[in-house]
């Protein structure tokens, strides 16, 4: 116990520290960067599911928020020290420089950190990568990885993709994590419960509040400050299908790529053309005579709705981030007013663009909007024959299939996905709940079919949240104490590796050109003259780094 506190307490000279380290199977130590519900949610598992990880500093712009983070993560009830607390990642950066300058000398020093958990805004990821990468830090970064092909490129040639890595990386691909979607996937690959796969129907249902929040009035509305939205909600829906139908390293199988990508979509509600006649001019719900009438009306959803009845979490917390500490000191009233008031917040002809594009307008007519990304889309991938064997051993699932993905706004549920998968043999259901397993064999007796319930997990997308902390972090722990190796540590516990975080996400840059396109793609040619591209940029680095 007392080697453990000096450690993660204690200025220690640098042979001190690594004569600690040595006496100890020490829990890896994590700088988290955005305090926002991202953040709060991986780390909130650590606790809660006891995971082999310390959340040992936070950075954030907003004062409020890193210090709310800070006592329920980090310090708890005491003082936070130096290195516990930043307003930017960039403070983070010249603290520690100078820490391993400072150790470098002999000097006594707290302990840095061995990763990285980045949930800031999208487009910031790439800025914030590359600037890391010198301190090698392992690194779990929410997704998307970046906004652009160009940024995810440049991404992964930073972190060493094209080499044998030598630091562990995750991404939010929370999907692959959640209790269901692990048994989903031991049913149809491992016990093989349908056959063969032959096609793939899956559904992401946004959810009508959930949409208009946060892709019509917040952060994800428009393309030219974040992306499509096929890459900011649903990148990890299209890793979820290709985790069943092409990842097979961790069954020691070839990846069986699509061979096919096409993609069409639409902004169907949420334009000018759609505003209710009685709305008049409004561009705000609180002076808009039809605000009583309207499913989106601002006052209703985030006051009336949610607030009025206790409810401070998402979204209320991001239209006012220090809404507990506000309540708190000054009263429920006081609050109220103070939401009231931010959404109340409008603008007008005279305002410039500049400064209407730089903010999130909560209480906005969800007509009057800026938005331009997709509320309905739906992507289609096929798959060509590629039966073949290895060393003797005949490779199950590499027939001909087909994957549709349907990303829609306009549902009650909210993110809970479903979907059906049909196999040579027979037929699953699922949503976020259960999995409804129908075999042909059982010829008019629907009676029959085995209803799995998988256990229901805290936190956040069913689990996966946790999951993917967990395995993250147990990847971290085993590196840095020996145990294995980068490659051996991420195939066993994150059970992604780089190239294929990067090929999901390339996949929805190559739906995204079929679509604006008019076009069906070619995946495999298209992915082929992606990876020359890769091969080159690595390339260009390492003889530009020499």
């Amino acid at each position: 116990m007392t080697a453990t506190r000096n450690i993660d307490t204690e200025k220690l000279t640098a042979s001190e520290r690594t004569r600690l380290y040595s006496t100890v199977r020490r829990k890896p130590r994590f700088l988290v960067i955005g305090a926002g519900q991202r953040g709060t949610a991986y780390a909130s598992a650590v606790g809660r599911e006891g995971l082999p990880a310390i959340i040992a500093a936070i950075a954030d712009p907003i004062q409020s928020k890193r210090i709310s983070f800070g006592k329920r993560y980090i310090w708890k009830d005491g003082t936070p020290r130096e290195n516990q607390i930043f307003d930017s990642w960039q403070q983070f950066l010249r603290y520690e420089r100078s820490r391993q300058e400072t150790e470098a000398t002999g000097e006594k020093v707290y302990a840095g950190v061995d990763g990285i958990i980045l949930c800031t805004q999208d487009q910031t990821h790439k800025g914030i990568l590359e600037a890391f990468a010198p301190l090698r830090l392992h690194v779990l970064c929410e997704k998307p990885i970046a906004t652009t092909l160009k940024d995810c490129q440049d991404i992964y040639v930073s972190l060493g993709g094209a080499e044998s890595p030598d630091r562990v990386f995750s991404t939010g691909h929370v999907l692959r994590y959640s209790p269901h979607n692990m048994l989903l996937r031991k049913l149809l690959l491992e016990d093989r419960a349908i056959g063969e796969l032959i096609s793939v129907e899956h559904t992401e249902p946004v959810g009508w509040f959930h949409f208009s929040h946060s892709y019509v009035r917040g952060n994800w509305r428009k393309e030219s400050i974040a992306a499509p939205s096929l890459l900011c909600k649903s990148c990890h829906d299209i890793d979820f299908i290709l985790w069943l139908l092409c990842y097979k390293t961790d069954f020691g199988e070839p990846a069986h790529l699509p061979s096919l990508v096409s993609s069409a979509g639409n902004l169907s509600v949420f334009t000018k053309r759609r505003k209710p006649e009685a709305a008049g001019t409004a561009t705000n719900c609180f002076s808009c005579s039809h605000e009583q009438s309207c499913d989106w009306s601002a006052k209703k959803m985030y006051i009336e709705k949610l607030y009025d009845k206790g409810h401070k979490d998402f979204p209320v917390c991001v239209v006012v981030p220090d809404i507990e500490e506000i309540t708190a000191k000054a009263g429920i009233d006081h609050g109220r007013a103070v939401l009231t008031q931010i959404l109340s917040s409008d603008y007008n002809i005279s305002t410039p663009r500049s400064t209407v594009e730089s903010k999130q307008w909560y209480g906005r007519c969800v007509w009057e909007s800026d938005n331009d990304v997709l509320d309905d889309q739906i992507v289609t991938m096929t798959w060509d024959d590629d039966f073949r064997s290895v060393g003797g051993k005949d490779l199950p699932d590499r027939g001909p299939k087909t994957a549709v993905f349907h990303m829609v706004a306009f549902t009650e549920a909210q993110c809970e996905r479903r979907g059906k998968i049909s196999g040579t043999h027979g037929e699953i259901q699922y949503d976020s709940k259960e999995i409804r397993v129908y075999r042909f064999d059982k010829f008019l007796q629907p009676e029959a079919a085995q209803i799995f319930t998988p256990p229901k997990a805290a936190g956040g997308h069913g689990g996966g949240d946790g999951g993917l902390m967990n395995g993250f972090s147990k990847a971290v722990e085993a590196v840095i104490n020996g145990e294995l190796s980068v490659e051996q540590a991420q195939a066993r516990y994150v059970g992604c590796t780089l190239k294929e975080a990067f090929m999901s996400h390339a996949m929805v840059f190559a739906a995204e050109e079929a679509r604006l396109g008019r076009k069906i793609v070619d995946w495999q040619d298209w992915w082929a003259n992606l990876e020359q591209r890769l091969l080159s940029q690595c390339l260009h680095t390492t003889n530009h780094a020499r």
